[in-house]
């Protein structure tokens, strides 16, 4: 093993099956390869046990024992990441601690609009649960059904609802965590207002793991939405969607929830792989948005919002061509054309994927100097560019040509990587926008963070991690 790493010892694995129980461990080979590989199929690890601690007291009393071992941990949720920060290294010697099994909801508190809930609830859970309370909590992506929130937080999860109620670090009070040490920091604060001192959260949501182990938190819930109102429509450009953005957010005092940006050759591939979908409008078009609208009061006046935005945009020649959801299964149509478009994809062929942002206002500048660039980098290269355009982040992913042999593509990774994170750096903007660093892009944060940000950051990972036992090799 290299960089000193070491197989963990026997005594270790027995002091662990001691503090958690046989039901707390999986060792069976078949059973724990699920948890050694990363959701894009992209790193394959390996680990002598996987642990499923019950509690925050199990977590605290593994992770104590670790530190004192020096033995590395690798914390996990739903393992719904796409840059492998909860994929252990394929050498064996950490161990994979799941949070599985911590799935409680420990409290509603409809009147001051909070949920505490266990890391290890899945996201869609979260959902119920605030939606039986008569609330709605936020945060939503394709992977919810099997995504747990303390790896949403643990990641700072985006999503289709940014635009209007922000991150998940945004959507939390106070938190629960495990520091490398062992010691539980009891930061579970409902409060909207606390002014005393470092807010130590935010320190562990988007870490990844790397400074201590989420637990469970307080996360903030809203009214629950009466009415929703959906909208797929083909507009002449980008620079038409950042304007219509900037005029539905004004004259719908900002309602809109959602505000997708689809290409067309994402919804060809669509409509080429995915059984039962079909174009919502009758022309074929080069650029689509997806819109959603959401308010408390069901009297009509969000459709006519809508149905407002629209027409205002069609007289300005922005929109061509519109249809709004006449019922919620319509709606969940239009999503699903965007929901499924990472598998369509993933069907189509080998491709390169970047979940950058830039200023909203950028987004057009962006694709035109991006997409001219890998044109002129490379003959028969495709763009399949879709994402969350209402807050800057687009998932721009660059499929092979069709004549290219796989291997030589992907030996060209650096290459294409570099033109289009020196764009989106070089308008201001970030080369991960929604799903972290892991292992997937350490290199590239190495390359493009401030010398003096990446030195603050080693600062504050030896600060709270002296033995390095958090998640080593991922971020920093």
């Amino acid at each position: 093993m290299d960089d000193g790493r070491r197989p963990v010892s026997a005594d270790v694995m027995d002091r662990i099956a001691a503090l958690v129980g046989p039901k707390g461990l999986v060792t069976d080979a078949s059973d724990m390869a699920p948890y050694l590989v990363d959701q894009r199929n992209a790193y394959h690890g390996a680990t002598p046990m996987v642990v499923r601690p019950a509690s925050t007291a199990e977590v605290a009393a593994v992770v104590a024992l670790c530190n004192e071992t020096g033995t590395p941990i690798v914390p996990q949720g739903g393992n719904t990441g796409l840059c492998g920060a909860a994929t252990p290294h394929n050498d064996g010697s950490e161990l994979l601690i799941s949070l599985t099994r911590m799935n409680r909801i420990r409290d509603i508190d409809a009147l001051n609009f909070t949920l505490t809930a266990e890391a290890g609830v899945i996201l869609a859970d979260v959902q119920k649960a605030a939606d039986e309370a008569d609330r709605l909590f936020p945060l939503s992506l394709g992977a919810e059904g099997s995504a747990r929130i303390g790896g949403n937080l643990s990641t700072n999860a985006g999503g289709t609802g940014v635009l209007r109620y922000g991150n998940a670090r945004d959507l939390m009070l106070g938190l629960e965590v495990v520091l490398p040490d062992g010691r539980i920091w009891d930061g579970l604060s409902a409060l909207r207002k606390d002014n005393t001192g470092y807010d130590l959260k935010h320190l562990f949501a988007g870490a990844e793991g790397t400074l201590g182990i989420i637990t469970a938190a307080v996360l903030k819930l809203f009214p629950r939405p009466r009415d929703i109102q959906t909208a797929f429509a083909a507009v002449r450009d980008a620079d038409a969607a950042i304007e219509i953005l900037s005029r539905a957010r004004a004259v719908t005092d900002d309602r809109v929830t959602a505000f997708e940006w689809i290409a067309r050759r994402g919804l060809d591939l669509v409509f080429t792989h995915i059984p039962n979908t079909r174009d919502p409008l009758s022309d074929v078009h080069a650029e689509y948005l997806l819109i959603e609208l959401t308010s408390g009061h069901d009297n009509g006046s969000l459709r006519e919002a809508l149905e407002g935005v629209l027409a205002d945009a069609m007289e300005r020649g922005e929109v061509l061509d519109a249809a709004i959801a006449e019922s919620r299964a319509q709606a969940k149509n239009f999503w699903r054309l965007r929901e499924t478009l990472p598998d369509a994809q993933l069907i189509e062929a080998v491709s390169i994927k970047h979940d950058i942002s830039v200023p909203v206002s950028s987004v057009p500048e962006f694709l035109r100097t991006a997409d001219a660039a890998l044109a002129a980098a490379m003959a028969g290269i495709r763009i399949c560019a879709f994402g969350h355009i209402g807050d800057g982040n687009l998932h721009y992913n660059v499929i092979k040509p069709a004549d290219m042999d796989d291997a030589q593509f992907k030996g060209r990774l650096e290459e294409i990587n570099r033109i289009v994170h020196d764009i989106a750096v070089g308008l201001r903007g970030s080369i991960s926008a929604e799903h972290g660093i892991g292992q997937l892009k350490r290199d590239e944060l190495a390359h493009y963070k401030s010398p003096i940000a990446l030195d603050a950051m080693r600062e504050i990972k030896r600060a709270l991690d002296p033995n390095g036992i958090m998640n080593p090799g991922k971020v920093i």
